[in-house]
């Protein structure tokens, strides 16, 4: 018995940029916990209050 090939086709009424702007919030929602998880491991430490004062001077 010969199988079929599946054909998917979708409209999309949107804009490149609108798809593109849905996608990026999807993906964004989906892996949430690894983008906030990276952006605490590459911010800076905070500066204490001596170090703010030391290097910027009133």
């Amino acid at each position: 018995m010969k199988k079929r090939k599946l054909n998917y086709r979708f409209h999309n009424p949107n804009t490149v940029e609108e798809t593109a702007e849905l996608l990026y919030k999807v993906f964004l929602e989906a892996n949430e916990d690894k983008v906030e998880r990276a952006i605490r491991e590459d911010s800076p430490k905070p500066l204490n209050n001596k170090e703010y004062i030391a290097e910027h001077p009133a």
